[in-house]
């Protein structure tokens, strides 16, 4: 039987670079974001009083056929593998998987929300002759109106931020790790050390300058090549922001991890190396 573990938080956050230092390990499966938790959501509609033969269905059974989604989906790991299955919606769902997998750990991979903006801007930038599917290929924008999407209730940035500050405020929070993406980045070893100490695993050696991922398919049909790319050395990149003064103060404080009257559970965070303020250019 293989232990189920999970990587959540924010978007480009280190969440793929993570699974891409992960899977160096032959004891571990990780990748990008799989389709496991709309799976899940499907199976509990099927089973839920929306469907009337639902009647002949008990939460035992309910249980049952949630741990098959997650097994049948990971069928390809060897028995015994340790599976990170990565996916924003999680923390979303950590009642449910506390319920599942009783050992399991979830990992949030965060970073100063305005670099995530900025981070996301450059990308589309980049990729000037591509329409991209994160904002549903529209021609049209700012990067106040694209930056506003983002952070909304259900947005790209705002859905797994609140997300993230339930759980870390809910009856699993014991269950969640922190992990700022500067401190990936810059410390991929010791990082890596600490998601193996928490998750209760034997540390492991890793390759943290030959790291190797492909997900150019992937990135490709979603308008926005580069999305998943990871670079062979973990390193930060020191560079100027390019969002507006304004617009970076506007979501300066939407970094609640580093606010310690906000983590009132006290849910482990690494060090947070990302706190300068954007360098300015001319």
């Amino acid at each position: 039987m293989n232990q189920y573990h999970f990587i959540s938080g924010l978007p480009r956050a280190g969440s793929t670079l993570l699974a891409a230092l992960l899977r160096q390990n032959p004891a571990v499966s990780a990748g990008i974001s799989s389709p496991v938790t709309s799976l899940v959501s499907a199976t509990l509609k099927a089973v839920s009083q929306s469907n009337e033969t639902s009647v002949f269905v008990d939460d035992a059974q309910r249980e049952a056929l949630l741990r098959g989604v997650f097994d049948a989906y990971h069928h390809a790991a060897a028995p015994g593998t340790t599976v990170f299955d990565t996916n924003r919606a999680w923390t979303g769902r950590l009642d449910l998987l506390a319920q599942l997998f009783p050992e399991c750990r979830v990992i949030c991979c965060v970073r100063h929300v305005p670099w995530i903006i900025d981070s996301i801007e450059r990308l589309l930038r980049r990729n000037v002759f591509q329409l991209s599917g994160i904002f549903n290929f529209d021609t049209d924008g700012t990067v106040y109106s694209r930056a506003e999407a983002m952070m909304g209730p259900g947005g790209l940035i705002g859905y797994p931020l609140n997300a993230m500050k339930q759980a870390m405020h809910g009856d699993q929070s014991g269950r969640l790790l922190l992990l700022p993406y500067d401190t990936l980045a810059e410390h991929p070893q010791a990082a890596l050390d600490a998601v193996y100490a928490f998750c209760g695993l034997p540390r492991f050696v890793h390759d943290v300058e030959n790291i190797r991922f492909d997900a150019t398919e992937f990135d490709a049909r979603i308008g926005t090549p580069g999305l998943h790319t990871v670079r062979p050395l973990a390193r930060r990149e020191e560079r100027a922001s390019i969002l507006p003064p304004d617009l970076w103060a506007r979501w300066e404080g939407a970094s609640i991890w580093r606010d310690p009257a906000f983590n009132k559970r006290a849910v482990g965070v690494g060090t947070d190396a990302d706190t300068p303020a954007p360098t300015q250019v001319n």
